[in-house]
């Protein structure tokens, strides 16, 4: 439905040159969400697909285990939409204080994000509403290291900015100027906490993720706090226990589109085109998590019997690859620590499994301070889920 535009513009000034800048409606939209058959088929879809999600601890023994790499994997690829180059054996690497293959900027960026998404579940968890206090926390926490450091952390921008083009007068967007951002947030946050009425959580998160998006608050990290904002609101919701749900991988894939529907909303008001693109990216994103846990429960299944080839070092060696699923890349020290064994035991299980068994592999090269990946675990989560 094309409402027309979802806003309007004001004078502002960028760089020295005059423009014009957007000041979004708030939300809910009017006239109201058009749900015909189509677009409420889909939802649907989109909400068994969450069910299957959240059923997850049922397929593995432990789910913390997944969730702990599986939201570094959404770090990865929502920082890589922003530019960096870190890879998620890089992050590990950084955490484990090995070398990543990437300029340590990119590295101490991804952390940030995991820093960030674990700070704002735990706060949601304790009773804190999504709103500015939030906000400001995950966004000090999001840019407390890495090139965001000078990037006004925890402080909305105090200057004008625009999205595309090598000017303002010529930008794709210019989202609202910053005398108007405390406005607009108060706005949203009150449409996010069900002031004055209630709205669907799924169509709250994905309706959300295109105010904040078009709102940009902040001088950066903008993208991955509006997609951060995507499982918190489902967590807080009780749609989802743990926050599982990452969109950035079909954002990513999808990048041409996804921006010409946030685009739609503000020029057209085709709210339902967006929603159809993203139920979709819900869909097809629990999906893909629910099959990546199966494979990864499988993997376990699969080398705790392989280990029963060595006989009296099977118990040990068991108690060790329980300690790789926690933490896929990690030196001799967090081994010991999460198995329970000696360093001169585990030093000599992972001698076997990498040379008997080829369960793992030793990443730096070195003989002291060796790092070591559980490398199938990580191919899984690598796997691309087109």
């Amino acid at each position: 439905m094309e409402r027309g535009l979802t806003g309007h513009y004001v004078d502002s000034v960028a760089g020295g040159v005059r423009c014009q800048a957007f000041i979004p409606d708030a939300l809910p939209p009017e006239p109201p969400l058009g749900l015909d058959g189509k677009l409420q088929g889909r939802i649907n879809q989109a909400m068994l697909a969450l069910g299957r999600l959240d059923a997850i601890s049922t397929l593995l023994p432990d789910a913390s285990l997944f969730l702990y790499s599986y939201v570094r994997k959404e770090a990865v690829m929502s920082s890589q939409i922003e530019g960096t180059q870190s890879s998620l054996s890089d992050l590990m690497l950084y955490e484990m204080e090995g070398m990543p293959g990437v300029p340590m900027d990119d590295a101490q960026e991804v952390s940030c994000y995991v820093n960030a998404l674990t700070l704002g579940v735990r706060r949601v968890r304790e009773g804190l509403p999504i709103g500015h206090r939030l906000l400001m926390e995950m966004h000090t926490a999001l840019m407390t290291s890495g090139r965001g450091i000078n990037r006004g952390p925890g402080e909305f921008r105090g200057n004008q900015v625009w999205l595309g083009g090598h000017r303002p007068d010529e930008a794709v967007f210019v989202p609202a100027p910053p005398q108007h951002l405390a406005e607009c947030w108060s706005a949203l946050e009150r449409f996010i906490n069900d002031v004055p009425e209630a709205t669907d959580p799924l169509i709250k998160a994905a309706l959300t993720h295109v105010q904040f998006e078009t709102i940009h608050p902040f001088m950066d990290g903008n993208g991955r706090l509006g997609r951060l904002l995507i499982p918190l609101i489902l967590v807080e919701a009780g749609i989802l226990t743990e926050p599982l749900l990452y969109l950035s991988v079909f954002f990513k894939k999808h990048r041409q589109v996804y921006y010409e529907r946030l685009q739609q909303v503000r020029v057209t008001g085709d709210w339902e085109a967006w929603l159809l693109f993203f139920v979709d990216a819900v869909a097809d994103t629990a999906t893909q998590a629910v099959t990546t846990a199966r494979r990864l429960n499988q993997l376990r299944e699969q080398d705790k019997a392989r280990l029963a080839e060595l006989g009296r070092q099977a118990g040990s060696a068991g108690l060790l690859l329980d300690a790789f699923f926690e933490q896929p890349i990690a030196n001799i020290g967090h081994l010991c620590e999460r198995a329970g064994l000696s360093p001169a035991t585990v030093g000599k299980l992972l001698t076997t499994l990498e040379n008997e068994l080829g369960i793992v592999q030793e990443l730096t090269g070195q003989k002291r301070n060796r790092i070591y990946a559980y490398r199938a675990y990580i191919d899984i989560l690598n796997q691309d889920p087109s």
